[in-house]
């Protein structure tokens, strides 16, 4: 797939040091990265489209990383965009729970080794490229092009779409 045509990666923070870092430590893995440093300049960014995963910090001023990821699992477009909340306020199984009970699909504390935040971004990233491929080919199949884009049996069973236990 072209590099122009892959889904960004948002990562939202509203502090440049803390960008820089993140998007230092996500420089190894070569995919295309955009940032935002508020909760509204990171609802504009995924309502625009090609956005394949989104690093949000949890405490911001105004709209914080709660309120984005809220409105994002409630809106068609950008459900299905996995979301991956960042907080520097510790340990809090109280925020945890309430990340993972909107459907976020990872919940960080900082501050966060760089070999794991591209371990996790990686897996992240791919499994959200694999799964709107999916979701390509049934519509393309519902819509009755099945012979023409059908893969190989072979194709789809060699990349596992669960996650490791």
């Amino acid at each position: 797939m072209p590099t122009a045509a892959r889904p960004r990666i948002l990562v939202v923070d509203d502090r440049d040091d803390t960008l820089f870092a993140m998007e230092s430590a996500l420089a190894p893995l070569g995919y295309p990265i955009v940032r935002a440093q508020t909760g509204d300049d990171a609802l504009k960014t995924v309502l625009r489209g090609g956005i394949g995963l989104v690093l949000l910090d949890v405490l911001m001023p105004d709209v914080g990383g709660f309120e984005v990821a809220h409105y994002m699992t409630r809106l068609e477009q950008t459900q299905d965009i996995p979301i991956m909340l960042i907080t520097g306020a510790g340990q809090d199984t109280k925020l945890a729970a309430r990340a993972f009970e909107l459907g976020v699909a990872d919940y960080v504390v900082k501050p966060i080794e760089p070999w794991m935040m591209r371990t996790k971004v990686r897996y992240l990233y791919e499994t959200s490229l694999r799964m709107n491929a999916l979701r390509e080919r049934l519509r393309t199949y519902e819509n009755g092009d099945a012979k023409e884009s059908a893969p190989p049996a072979h194709a789809a069973a060699s990349r596992p779409l669960s996650r490791p236990a």
